[in-house]
Formats: C-alpha cells, structure tokens, sequence
C-alpha cells in the first residue's frame, strides 16, 4: 500500500488519519492480548503442563548467548531440542513385576503330588522329586478385618494385711492409655481413617460408605469428631517440627486457597488459605509443616518464621517480603511458565523474544540437572562459572524486551525483572534449588484432598487437617509407613500427656533411632502391634 505523505493535507484531515492510525494500533493491541488469553484458557484447560518449545535459529540474541557459552566451555556442543528435553526430562525404565514387589513379603507355595498320585502308573513304584519350578507369582490383597478388643482388668487384695488388721487392700492392673476418654476408637482405627483422609483423599462420607457396607455402623460425624479429637495429640509435636524448621538453613514456602464455612466474622464464600513451609533438601531434618490461616496476609508468614534467618524460597508473592532478617529467593520454574505462556502452540514463535528467554532458562535448567549431584560448594563453583554467564544473556535479552501493554510478554518480562535479585540467589550458595518445587509438591496433597471434600465445616477442622498433614507429609519425606508412623504417635503421644518433654516428643520424631520396626517401609504390622498390652 502506498504510503500517503499527511503533510499534502489539511491539517484537519491528517489529525483525522493520526487519531485513526492511533485507534486502530491500540484495537491490535487489544485483539493480540485477547487472542493470547483465550489460547492459554485452551492450553491451560487441554495442553500439557510443562513447558517445552523448539531450540531456536539463530538470532542476534542467541548468538550473544552462544558468545557466552564459549567463555566457559569452548568444546561445548550446542545443545539440541532432543538432548534439552532428554536431559530434563528422562523417562524411567519400566520395573520387572519382581520389582514392583520385592518390598513385600513372599510366601512359597509347593504344589506337589500325593497318594495314588505319586505312583508309577507303568510299574507301580514310587515316584521321586527330582526338582521344582516357579510357575507365576500372584499378588494377594486381603480386604480390610476388623474387630473388637475387649479389655479387662484384674483386681488384686493383700490376704496377709486383711487377715492381720481387717483392711483389705485392692490393687488394679493398669490399662493402655486411651487415645480418647469414653470411646470405642482405638489407635489403629484412628490411624487408618487419618491415613484414608489425609494421604488417600478419601473423604469420609465414603469411609462411613465402605463400613457401612462390612456391617459397621460409623456415621461420618463420629469419624470427623475421632480426627479432630485425636489430632490435639500432635500440636506440641508440630510445635517441635516449627522448632526445627527455625533452626534450619533454608525454608520453602507456599499457600493455596482453603474454604471454611463455619468462621467468625467471616462469610461461607470467603476463601481461607492452608500454607506449608518445607525444609531444604539439604537439611538433615526433613519436615512439611502445616499451618490454617483466615488470609493470605504476610503477617502469617512473618508469624511462623519470626526467628528464622536463613534463605526464603517462595513464588514471588509480595506478602513473604513481609518476613524480615531472611535472604529471599526466587523461583524459576515460575519465571520460566511465564515466558511458556508467551508461546501459544499454533503460532510462529521461533526466533521471538519469549522463546529465546524460555531457551536460556531451559539451558540454566539443563545445567542445574549437570551439577546436581556436586557437593554444594562444588555446585557454587561451577554455577559462578557456567551458569553466570547464561544468566547475564539472560537478563541483558529481558532488559531489552517491549512488549504489548497487558499481553503476556509484558507480564513474563515484568515478572522476571521485579523478582531479578531473588532468582539471581541461587549463586550465593550451593544448597540452594532453582525453583520452590518442593514446597509446591507438599501442598499438591492437600489440593488432591480438597478435590474431594471440598471444604472444613469449622476451623477446628482445618487446623486439624493442618496438623494431620504436618504429620502425614513429614512421614512421607522421611520414607516411613504413614499408617503404622500414625499408630505409633496416636499409641505413644497419649502416654506423654499434654505436655510432654523435649526427650519425649524427640523419641517419637520421623528421624528417631527407636521407632518399632513396623513404622518402616516394608515391616508388614501384626496384630501384636495393634492390641496393646
């Protein structure tokens, strides 16, 4: 089209076409953000959940990169898209059936002849084994058992002290601490609804369901009542678990949205929220602890780790700035879906701005997966030599970015740029992840659970739910039996009381030396375990 020079027209007409070259600008603009959304609503909805995109052509921008990646390895081979996603994501070889079951106990079955059977049908002799094979192995489940237990105490009297003075003195055999005052409830039946819950996201109208239908009669009321009363036990236990945590280098935090419908001052439909704070990877003492809160305020965050000191991993909400005295990191998983929103599947985008920053994040990741088995101040070293200057290509292409005003490219670059100083943390020091992963794993949980039962009636629902997956989750990091960990705390904590000393309470932590066998993985329980004597 031919370009019409405005200065041949009237000063009233070209102010016409600039106010309309302006409009129509501006509608692009908007058509682009909107085309945008509606493709991430479908990628979000339909498309896969990581990012992955094509390596990209060369560009200005990837040859600065390509500079960069000479000054600390000039052998290097440019990585393909094959050896990125290899690298990143490797799948695991299929396990043999011996495998998947060499954890459980097995039992030999010998199938063997007997009686007429085992006689010559030619001469009439006996036969003789000569050997044997394995056939098949079969997987056996038995449905769960129940019963009763009932308890008697015997009554004892002195017959000297009687015979001598005429008093008769009465001793009684003590009984097991009960795990709550004037219920049938035993520690085992606790455990197992807490694990069917908590662990399983089996709600419990389905738990009455299922008992219901072995001819036990267990509304679902008695069972929320036998959890939240039962939990108590576990408050001075997560206490010792936000001790801790305090103690610690590194803590990973997150939140996500939890609706109580009971609260004061508060209506059903406004959202609550659960966060967990998860120790590093590095830390000796691996633990998730759960806390309930009415908001999503910082000063929840601020409460929990007041005395903490260390490095801060989050997603960048701005409420964690409100927790002082600690280094605050990034996360770059979350820079990186950014940049991965940018890149809508059927649209050209080899070569664009986004899909270079989402190359050069991928590349820090692959170098992550290189280091991660270095010790830590290894891992610092080869990060300040290799990965600084993938970082430095980095933000000089962020800085450089102009994008549509509220279109996704805006939002990734703005995002990057804002939490600049947190993502640059991971270089400071070894131990310290990329990305707040782990912490977003510990709530994955509680999200599966809420998928099924939706809400808490009241707030002493959540903060049982809080504690029971504190529990729960520090099990599971610590590879025990969350089943037979839970029947021992609910056998156990009722003993100590309702405070119980340090000594007590660091006897029964995940990473004791004294916890019963069947706490661990792969130590079948008995019924010796479950009927206390």
């Amino acid at each position: 089209m031919t370009e019409i020079d405005l200065n041949l027209l009237s000063p009233e007409l070209a102010a016409y076409i600039r106010t309309l070259e302006q409009k129509i600008v501006k509608q692009q603009m908007q058509i682009q953000n909107l085309y945008e959304m509606l493709v991430n609503a479908r990628k979000h909805t339909f498309g896969q959940s990581s990012e992955q995109s094509k390596y990209l052509s060369d560009s200005d921008q990837l040859n600065f990169f390509n500079e960069a990646e000479k000054e600390f390895n000039s052998g290097a081979a440019e990585p393909t898209e094959q050896t990125i996603q290899v690298a990143e994501y490797t799948r695991k070889e299929k396990r043999t059936k011996e495998e998947l079951t060499e954890s459980l106990p097995h039992y030999e079955i010998d199938c063997t002849l007997e009686g007429k059977d085992k006689i010559c049908d030619l001469c009439g002799a006996e036969l003789v084994c000569i050997g044997k094979e394995k056939v098949r192995s079969e997987l056996v489940i038995i449905p769960q058992q129940m019963a009763v237990v009932d308890y008697f105490r015997s009554s004892y009297k002195c017959t000297a002290c009687e015979k001598e003075s005429g008093e008769t003195v009465i001793q009684k055999a003590a009984t097991p601490v009960p795990v709550m005052k004037k219920s049938m409830a035993a520690p085992a039946t606790v455990a197992y609804v807490m694990q069917e819950k908590y662990e399983n996201a089996v709600p419990l109208y389905r738990q009455e369901r299922f008992r219901k239908s072995k001819g036990v009669e267990l509304n679902r009321n008695t069972l929320a009542n036998w959890v939240v009363r039962s939990s108590k036990w576990f408050e001075p236990m997560c206490e010792y678990l936000r001790n801790t945590l305090l103690q610690g280098d590194i803590v990973h935090a997150d939140e996500t949205e939890f609706q109580v419908l009971k609260e004061d001052g508060r209506t059903a439909a406004q959202k609550s929220r659960m966060w967990v704070f998860c120790s590093g990877k590095s830390e000796e003492k691996q633990l998730a602890l759960y806390r309930y809160a009415p908001s999503r305020s910082g000063k929840v965050a601020s409460e929990m780790l007041n005395e903490f000191t260390g490095y801060l991993q989050t997603d960048g909400y701005q409420g964690y700035n409100a927790v002082e005295n600690v280094t605050h990191v990034g996360c770059w998983a979350h820079a990186r879906r950014k940049w991965a929103d940018c890149l809508p599947k059927n649209m050209q985008t080899d070569g664009s701005k986004a899909a270079q920053a989402l190359e050069l994040v991928k590349r820090l990741f692959t170098l992550e997966d290189i280091f991660k088995e270095l010790p830590s101040e290894e891992r610092k070293a080869k990060r300040a030599e290799q990965s600084k200057p993938v970082l430095d290509a980095y933000w000089s292409l962020v800085e450089n970015i102009n994008g549509n005003q509220g279109s996704n490219l805006e939002k990734a670059q703005t995002y990057s740029l804002n939490q600049r100083k947190t993502l640059d943390t991971f270089l400071l020091d070894g131990r310290i992840e990329m990305t707040n992963n782990r912490a977003e794993r510990a709530v994955k949980p509680f999200v599966i659970g809420r998928k099924n039962f939706l809400f808490a009636d009241t707030t002493r629902g959540a903060d049982a739910s809080a504690r029971c997956y504190s529990v729960i989750e520090t099990a599971r990091m610590n590879n025990l039996d969350v089943y037979g960990y839970l029947l021992h705390l609910l056998t156990e904590l009722p003993k100590f009381g309702e405070k119980p000393t340090h000594k007590q309470l660091e006897s029964v932590m995940p990473w004791s030396l004294t916890l019963p066998a069947y706490c661990r993985k792969g130590n079948p329980i008995e019924m010796k375990d479950v009927v206390r004597t």
